[in-house]
């Protein structure tokens, strides 16, 4: 094999090459490859100023498929449009079930910011003419709408909680046994002081000692004795309901005592201004009496279902 020299000024003297053949191979190799890449790179660089009608077809195919989906999207929008107009109609009906005032359909535009049925009827007219802005729009005024009705909800939520304390703190149940006579409450001939005066509640002839029960959940905020009506317990039962128990023989809750309906709160008797053993049953909404007759159930009997 042919060999190769090279004279070196250093030392004077012709130095051989070594794998001369392999280092001219290898140097050919990468001239080759590197021009190479530089073709291909520089080809593809300019192919695209080259060929823009090659480009605006790929964009055109994608803006196609992208325009489809967006439709498809919109159709499942409009579909919600129309559950959400559901919702809406049902959250009216709930309202009136736990006595909120539906509101009209001024005050729903105002609550959402502007008409979501105008906007998608608009909206759905474009068919395949639909457009990225116009779908935004859409979406967005839908999730106000969504995000409306959820409050509607929580309102409506919060109030059935609020009545289902209002309903167990009403006074609803008679709270002793005993008889009575349904026209006591109102103007009367006071059976000791023999003169007509406004009686506020109603009187239940029974035995001394017979239990009294809470109507109601509340508070205790008066056991006592006050002037004719002997020993008195008053029950604060919120929501602008009071109630009183008068001529007892006996107490047996404190001042400051949270109740439940059914709960025992004290025992009939004839103290005070009484002319026999019975039980005065007041009931008051706001300062202002009521007769008591209007908060009992005739076809509930609570003793017996207690029993």
């Amino acid at each position: 094999m042919k060999k190769f020299y090279y004279f070196s000024e250093k030392n004077l003297k012709f130095i051989e090459i070594k794998d001369f053949n392999v280092k001219v191979g290898l140097f050919l190799f990468l001239t080759v490859f590197l021009l190479s890449s530089a073709i291909l790179g520089g080809y593809f660089l300019f192919s695209d100023y080259l060929s823009p009608d090659k480009e605006l077809a790929s964009l055109r195919l994608e803006n196609k498929a992208l325009k489809s989906k967006l439709l498809e999207i919109s159709t499942d929008y409009s579909v919600m449009q129309d559950e959400l107009d559901a919702l809406s109609k049902l959250s009216d009906d709930l309202k009136l079930a736990v006595n909120l005032k539906p509101l009209s359909q001024d005050e729903k535009l105002l609550g959402i910011g502007g008409s979501v049925s105008a906007l998608s009827l608009d909206f759905l007219k474009l068919g395949k003419n639909i457009e990225l802005t116009d779908a935004l729009n859409f979406v967005e005024n839908i999730s106000r709408k969504f995000e409306f009705e959820k409050t509607q909800y929580d309102e409506i939520s919060n109030q059935l909680a609020e009545n289902k304390k209002l309903f167990a703190a009403i006074p609803a149940i008679l709270p002793t046994t005993g008889s009575y006579s349904s026209d006591s409450f109102g103007m009367r001939l006071h059976p000791i002081l023999n003169k007509y005066k406004m009686h506020n509640g109603l009187d239940i002839n029974t035995n001394i000692g017979t239990p009294v029960f809470a109507p109601g959940n509340g508070k205790v905020i008066f056991a006592g004795r006050r002037a004719g009506y002997g020993l008195l317990l008053e029950i604060d039962h919120g929501f602008g309901y009071s109630t009183l128990y008068a001529h007892l023989s006996k107490v047996t809750v404190k001042e400051g005592r949270q109740v439940k309906r059914g709960e025992l709160i004290a025992k009939t008797g004839n103290s005070g201004l009484s002319s026999g053993p019975h039980l005065h049953y007041e009931v008051n909404h706001n300062g202002i009496p009521l007769d008591p007759m209007d908060f009992f159930f005739e076809d509930f009997n609570f003793f017996d279902a207690k029993n």
